[in-house]
């Protein structure tokens, strides 16, 4: 056995250990075979969750007899927690628990949520008797007690969710030793390949599940995904001897926090021209646990104040350099955070409106009818191949020409990403005014009948949506992970998450505003397949997206 397999240099050298906490081996831990366990994890797990959402706005109008605008602001909100929760997950998991031992107690809580909805969906005391009215008023609503537990189920997935989701890719991440070239190498593949298998389970949920749901039942439907979560569960843990794990490195948010209050506490300081004079530990101490030393940058001066030396020795009152610019770099990110709030509102649109559209069309292929959320398939599809092309040929042929190993920067694969979008809402409401135009023609507004269009006119704006996410989706969440600090590298992976939920929020906020404005004041019917005014709200909220 070489030295290289067997000796001292076959140790990582990033800090990673197991879960006694001692050193691993490369050749023995980590890489793409702990990874394979946690990528397949993420498809049964996808499989799962978008077996839940993909159709849960009609399980909502059509079983819990809710209005669209109601049941698609149900929705939003929900996968906004989803969405929101991750940061309470990150923080555990870079402050206390490690991400392991919190993505194990979360995955807990998640099956428990997905098995009590499996219970709502199912037992008949659980939701209210059927009606086959087409104006959702004249049916039975559901009881407290029963909007309870089901809406106590989906937030009790959604806290599940919070501690799983940051930590499982970010811990996939981690498989691979930035000091070692050819691990280093391998990491730029591994969040291509990560959106591939989250996809890759998205597209099984929306046409295999979703169909189910429709046709079959939603005992079945709701049944399978829960069954998928255990399996997912068990499949990680299996891998538990293969994983590499970082130790946890304190709260992110406290670390941040001593550099701001020490920053403003010298806010009359004057910050020496030579970044030697701040104060910094020794480069020992930080090799000794496989973290980098930072130097001092000029950007956000102010926050230098806090590493400036003034007699006291407090956390709160004198931080290191590297303290200092792990603060930066979290704060950095905040811009890039902001400008994907409107895209994820976006997405938003695809198991809500988009598939309340799909209801109001043909959907029929000789005797079989699609299924509206099905289409999200097309998305899925859509993606998984802009994925393999934009791995296999794209970052190949730009790195010739660009000299960057990704192909092209980050920043410019997010751009590109953000130009997709605003051509799919541009044709999203071309092709809402030409279905609004064809009821109206055809006398279809008021009387809730089939509108005489194809589905498949929502196809281009579903498989643009699939290759948007190919950019800016795959590149957003390497973006936080790659810009974030090694201690801070859950709570960064957050900021990807935490996007597409303020994105929900904001899809029911535009939705709930443009009801109020269309209305005009008067009971709106919200009905989407029979009633002008959601007609109306339809349109104009893409136009206001």
């Amino acid at each position: 056995m070489s030295l290289a397999e067997g000796g001292v240099d076959d140790y990582t050298q990033d800090g990673t250990v197991d879960l006694r906490g001692n050193p691993v081996r490369r050749s023995k831990r980590g890489r793409w075979t702990a990874c394979s366990f946690i990528v397949v994890y993420e498809v049964f797990e996808r499989m799962a969750y978008y077996g839940i959402s993909s159709n849960l706005v009609m399980y909502l109008t059509q079983k819990l007899h809710q209005g669209t605008v109601q049941s698609a602001n149900h929705v939003t909100n929900w996968v906004g927690t989803i969405w929101i929760t991750p940061v309470l997950g990150a923080y555990i998991a870079d402050a206390h628990l490690g991400r392991y031992w919190t993505f194990v107690i979360a995955s807990a809580i998640y099956i428990a949520g997905m098995s009590v909805l499996t219970l709502a969906v199912s037992l008949p005391g659980l939701k209210p008797p059927q009606c086959s009215e087409a104006n959702v008023d004249n049916c039975k609503k559901a009881s407290t007690l029963q909007l309870a537990i089901f809406y106590g189920a989906l937030y009790t997935l959604a806290v599940g969710t919070g501690g799983t989701k940051p930590n499982i890719s970010t811990m996939g991440a981690d498989q691979f030793d930035d000091f070692d070239t050819k691990e280093k190498a391998h990491k730029l593949s591994f969040f291509n390949w990560w959106m591939f298998s989250v996809f890759f389970g998205t597209l099984f949920a929306n046409t295999v599940l979703v169909y189910i749901q429709d046709n079959v039942g939603w005992a079945l439907g709701y049944g399978l995904p829960t069954l998928g979560l255990a399996v997912s569960v068990a499949i990680f843990l299996a891998g538990t001897p293969m994983y590499r794990h970082r130790v946890p490195a304190g709260s992110p948010f406290t670390r941040m926090a001593r550099v701001i209050v020490a920053a403003a506490r010298k806010w009359r300081v004057r910050v020496p021209s030579d970044p030697k004079e701040l104060y910094e530990l020794d480069l020992q101490e930080y090799a000794s646990k496989g973290k980098y030393r930072i130097d001092s940058t000029p950007t956000l001066r102010y926050l230098n104040k806090a590493c400036v030396r003034t007699g006291s020795t407090s956390p709160w009152n004198l931080c290191s350099v590297t303290q200092v610019e792990e603060t930066k770099q979290m704060l950095r990110m905040i811009p890039i955070l902001i400008a994907t709030f409107v895209p994820s509102c976006m997405i938003a649109q695809i198991n809500t409106l988009f598939v309340k559209q799909g209801t109001t069309l043909d959907r029929s292929i000789g005797s079989f009818k699609i299924p509206p959320a099905s289409l999200a398939g097309f998305t899925t599809m859509s993606m998984l191949v802009c994925v393999m092309v934009y791995d296999r040929f794209f970052v190949k042929i730009m790195r010739r020409w660009t000299k960057n190993p990704r192909g092209v920067s980050l920043l410019h694969r997010i751009g590109i990403g953000l130009f997709f979008h605003i051509v799919i809402m541009s044709v999203a409401s071309f092709t809402e005014r030409w279905r609004l135009r064809v009821a109206r023609e055809h006398e279809l507004v008021e009387s809730g009948g089939q509108i005489p269009l194809t589905i498949f006119i929502l196809l281009p704006q579903f498989v643009l949506m699939g290759t948007a996410d190919a950019f800016l989706e795959v590149a957003k969440i390497e973006f936080f992970y790659d810009q974030a600090p090694e201690s801070m590298k859950s709570l960064g992976t957050s900021y990807s998450m935490v996007t597409l939920g303020v994105g929900n929020f904001l899809s029911s906020f535009i939705l709930s505003t443009v009801r109020s404005f269309g209305g005009g004041g008067n009971k709106i019917q919200v009905h989407f397949v029979g009633y002008a005014n959601d007609k109306a709200i339809g349109e104009q909220l893409q136009a206001a997206i």
